[in-house]
């Protein structure tokens, strides 16, 4: 015979054999044996487990001991859940299930058979005891019927039904169950310690616990809510269920809110390192706010202040030493040539570095748009490892937007300044300025004043927002403000900023910059690589000189964006062979030249009495041809073109010269009293104005009057004097890349702008380029007409071989 073993299985395991069973996890719910519970099935494993049942719907609810698991392993689920039946499963719009499931008996779960897709495991059933009810559990049990009784009949949230339910169940232990199905006040916690308790007179014991403290919380509700009504209006709706769960929090020896609010806040005023003078001004607040009832109107506003004061960096700066060697290499990467600027940046770097105590330089760059001001303050911040802060000023009015509201106002807030500072996070950042030059004033005040005490280094150490009414430290922000011109910033605002004048660029800047960052930035703003698009020099050239008449290159890299998303159109049509961009496809895709540099010149100056001025603008510096027209009359002198008062004198001044010279240029004495006169400066439609053109009118009088035409590719500048002299003016280096830009040759200015030529430009820039330096518009003529028919021969081939070149 075999030999039988000798281990004996014990009769409660015999008679309830462990089962293999599909298993689903529950958070915040516990299923108890004879309970119909709606359960939300969300995760895919558990859509999953669902949809595998077949006519079998057994499964095991069980309850996760943490809800915010959202993948439960068997470690992170409890021991003993409930057998189930699934009765019905709906299919909601979101892919979730909705699964009613009755529990049938407690089971012990003994290990886990599978993980994936969903979890099954070996379960044992763990029957109710049974055998005669002692006296003991009969009064537990009568006893907490009539308790749960109390709670269902106070309650206004359980159904009186309930207690229909509850008389008529005999069974100790299924009672238990049902109260604690019921009782929306148990936690998970505590219903699954009543689920795993096996000891029918342990759960009456703990379920009575629970009804008894259930109980007295709503007797003691429903006293709050007697004292609390008598005192409360309908209409204080929301104070009352204030002082509702202050009342609730002070039976139970808890602390309220303003309280924990109060010792949050504090913490924080204690960990924000303000000075000894704020952090006085911010406790007297706080202590103030702990007297203030949340109800009260100032309240929020106090709170909101004291808030304000504890977030912003008092004491935190970025620090750490900056390579000077480093700086220096991020700011070429950044920007192509700017030298001035980053000498600047660099000696205050070193500065520093000797001495970190030193207070932050108050920069103003001045230059025309698209120069790359408002990017190099981002390259600049970068350099120092800061954090970069920008704030527009063009069109403010208000200095309050700078200043900030006084309190007492509503929606009161700090001003830009402070803010930009707190969104920063630490209390040296770069604070751009953008367009200071271009701040507004009216009835609400004047922010270039405001600005006054910002800018001010030895004055923003204490600098008092309206809002926070303390001071704070500015002096280590470094400020850069930026304008086109100079001219509408107050005089004291100008005293106070470091000017750092960015001029235009020239073609072979700008050259440089298209193939070192525009046309890569393109490329990759439209999708496409450099393999798909060739860009040589002469077509980048060909761009600048004939579609854009500009100082920066704004227009240029639009330019260079319309060609790259025509590439892009081009490869998703299917053509995906590179583009070779010529001057052909430059037309093609941008249309006819726009400046007719090289001609224009040559085409204006055909005929007498036209000359060729040199103005600056907000955009840097641009040719302005003068023309003047002679008619039978009676001395007559019209003037037109939108020009200013100060321009008006300038021609009155050339023509009193041109009439005091007559005789020695040639002119009869009784020309003016049998002509009249007629100087215009086109484009009409642009306001003109200021003394520096008064050398090119004298130029176009004298070339009208003598019939000489002024020489091709010539420009001049220089304020004239009544006696002939020629004054200096401003501007000097926009003027001449304006000229270079245009094409001229040869550029006349006054004696005394030699300076500001060897200083601002280059040798590079002039290239190309003659300067004459003149003292007296004797020298001009002689430069700008021809002396003889032999060189007015030579002019007229120059002008015909140029413009036969253009029809060609």
């Amino acid at each position: 015979m075999p030999e039988q073993s000798s281990r004996v299985e014990p009769a409660e395991t015999q008679r309830h054999p462990s089962q293999d069973l599909p298993l689903l996890p529950v958070r915040d719910t516990v299923l108890f044996p004879h309970a119909v519970l709606p359960l939300t099935v969300g995760r895919e494993s558990s859509v999953q487990l669902i949809n595998s049942l077949g006519e079998d719907k057994t499964i095991v609810v069980v309850a996760q001991r943490e809800a915010r698991v959202d993948t439960p392993a068997p470690a992170d689920l409890y021991g003993v859940g409930t057998l189930a039946t699934v009765h019905k499963v709906v299919k909601m719009p979101n892919q979730s299930l909705f699964v009613f499931a009755e529990g049938l008996e407690r089971v012990q779960v003994r290990d886990y058979v599978q993980i994936n897709p969903f979890l099954r495991a070996r379960v044992q059933v763990m029957p109710e005891p049974t055998g005669q009810k002692t006296a003991e559990v009969e009064a537990l049990q009568r006893n907490v019927l009539t308790l749960f009784q109390q709670i269902v009949a106070s309650s206004p949230t359980l159904s009186d039904e309930l207690q229909t339910v509850a008389m008529n169940i005999d069974e100790a232990g299924r009672l238990v169950d049902f109260i604690a199905s019921s009782l929306p006040s148990l936690s998970t916690k505590e219903k699954q310690e009543l689920l795993e308790n096996h000891d029918v007179r342990l759960r009456l014991e703990k379920i009575n616990q629970h009804l008894a403290k259930e109980l007295e919380v709503q007797q003691l509700r429903n006293k709050i809510q007697s004292e609390v009504q008598d005192r409360v209006q309908q209409t204080q709706r929301d104070f009352y269920l204030r002082e509702q769960m202050k009342a609730i929090q002070k039976e139970l020896g808890e602390q309220d809110e303003t309280q924990r609010d109060v010792e949050e806040l504090k913490q924080k005023i204690e960990a924000a390192g303000m000075p000894e003078e704020v952090k006085k001004e911010a406790m007297k607040e706080l202590t103030r706010l702990s007297r203030i009832s949340p109800m009260a109107a100032d309240y929020s506003v106090t709170r909101n202040y004291i808030e304000w004061l504890a977030a912003l960096p008092w004491s935190k700066s970025s620090g750490g030493e900056v390579d000077i060697l480093k700086a220096k290499e991020i700011l070429d990467e950044d920007h192509y040539d700017l030298q001035k600027v980053k000498d600047r940046i660099l000696d205050y770097l070193s500065v520093r570095r000797l001495k970190p105590s030193m207070k932050g330089p108050i920069l103003c760059f001045v230059g025309p748009p698209g120069v790359g001001k408002t990017s190099l303050g981002k390259s600049i911040a970068r350099a120092l490892g800061r954090k970069f802060q920008r704030m527009s000023l063009g069109g403010l009015h208000d200095e309050a937007e700078l200043r900030g509201h006084r309190r007492t106002y509503i929606g009161a807030l700090p001003g830009q300044i402070i803010q930009g500072v707190r969104r920063a996070e630490t209390n040296d950042p770069v604070f751009m300025l953008d367009e200071v030059d271009k701040l507004g004033r009216d009835f609400r005040g004047d922010p270039s004043s405001a600005l006054l005490e910002v800018l001010d280094p030895e004055q923003n150490s204490t600098f008092r927002d309206n809002y926070l009414d303390v001071p704070f430290d500015l002096s280590k922000v470094l400020f850069i403000c930026t304008a086109n011109m100079l001219d509408p910033v107050p005089d004291p605002l100008r005293d106070r900023m470091e000017i750092i004048e960015l001029q235009g660029y020239t073609e072979d800047e700008k050259t440089h910059i298209a193939f070192r960052y525009l046309v890569p930035r393109q490329q990759e703003a439209n999708g496409i690589t450099a393999e798909q698009i060739e860009f040589p020099e002469e077509s980048v050239r060909h761009v600048i000189r004939h579609y854009t008449r500009e100082a920066g290159v704004r227009n240029l890299e639009r330019e260079i964006g319309t060609i790259c998303r025509k590439q892009a159109r081009r490869i998703a049509e299917g053509k995906t062979d590179k583009l070779l961009v010529t001057k052909d496809v430059i037309q093609e895709y941008l249309g006819g030249i726009k400046v007719r540099v090289d001609t224009e010149l040559a085409e204006r100056t055909t005929r007498a009495g036209v000359a060729v001025g040199l103005a600056w603008t907000p955009a840097g510096g641009d040719v302005l041809f003068i023309e003047a027209n002679k008619m039978k009359g009676k001395g007559g002198f019209t003037m037109t073109g939108q020009i200013g008062q100060v321009m008006q004198e300038s021609m009155q001044a050339a023509l009193t010269w041109v009439r005091s010279n007559a005789t020695q240029l040639g002119i009869a004495e009784d020309f003016f009293a049998n002509h009249d006169l007629h100087i215009h400066v086109p484009a009409g439609a642009i306001p003109k104005d200021g003394p520096s053109a008064g050398v090119t009118m004298a130029t176009a009088l004298v070339s009208l009057l003598t019939d000489r035409c002024v020489r091709p590719y010539t420009a001049m500048t220089g304020e004239i004097t009544l006696s002939g002299n020629v004054l200096p003016v401003g501007g000097i280096k926009e003027k001449v890349l304006a000229a270079k830009r245009a094409g001229v040759h040869d550029v006349i200015l006054p004696a005394e702008n030699k300076m500001n030529v060897d200083e601002d430009l280059t040798p590079e820039q002039l290239e190309g380029v003659h300067t004459h330096y003149v003292a007296t518009i004797h020298d001009a003529l002689a430069i700008a007409l021809p002396s003889s028919q032999a060189e007015e021969k030579k002019d007229e081939e120059v002008r015909e071989e140029i413009l036969s070149k253009a029809s060609a």
